[in-house]
């Protein structure tokens, strides 16, 4: 039990490292003041450019692939009492939690969507079937921004998405319940943008250079 505990603690303090606001502070920028507030890849890539928020958004993916495979397999020997694809997925889930509720911030973090991509590709390393449904998640999350160039409206697509995949390719109990998990995050942590959505306020990603 106390390997489970210790296997949960670190995977969240894992997630919990608050990336795009340690590069804004570099910079000498507070990103939770600026932009939408938001501590994540989007928000970075808006105020602190295009490299900083592909490096943000790479460094965020990793840690969630961390969880899973390096810390995964760190711990699975050691926890007899659960298998070991349980225990990766609910690691996952910590390290996603850590993001979204930094213990470094306050409980106030990210929206998670790329520390929930990494997740996702680790337990596709060690899980058979879900490499097709990481297509279909990016399938949707592409298509759905190319039409309307609004990140957060492409993240909850691809969120809703992911339970029905895994639904449609008839994955084990666990991972259902741990999609609809990751869906609801989504959608928590996306309210404000659900709201502005709804009103036509959202703004669209652009990656052209204004005019002067």
């Amino acid at each position: 039990m106390l390997w489970i505990i210790a296997a949960l603690i670190a995977s969240y303090l894992l997630g919990s490292i608050p990336t795009a606001y340690l590069f804004g502070r570099f910079k000498g920028v507070d990103i939770r003041q600026v932009g939408s507030g938001n501590i994540g890849a989007t928000n970075a890539l808006r105020v602190l450019g295009k490299s900083t928020g592909i490096t943000v958004l790479l460094l965020d993916i990793l840690k969630g692939l961390a969880a899973v495979v390096l810390l995964g397999d760190y711990f699975a020997d050691k926890v007899a009492i659960l298998q070991a694809q349980n225990l990766r997925i609910i690691m996952g889930l910590c390290c996603i939690s850590g993001h979204n509720w930094t213990i470094f911030l306050k409980f106030k973090g990210g929206k998670g969507i790329a520390t929930s991509f990494g997740v996702l590709l680790g337990l596709a390393l060690k899980l058979p079937g879900l490499g097709m449904v990481i297509g279909i998640l990016v399938l949707t999350w592409v298509t759905v921004f190319a039409i309307s160039k609004i990140v957060s409206l492409s993240s909850i697509a691809a969120a809703i998405s992911l339970p029905v995949s895994i639904l449609f390719f008839k994955q084990p109990l666990i991972l259902i319940i741990a999609s609809l998990i990751l869906c609801v995050f989504v959608l928590i942590r996306h309210k404000a943008n659900l709201l502005r959505i709804a009103q036509g306020k959202e703004p669209r990603l652009s990656f052209k250079k204004p005019k002067n």
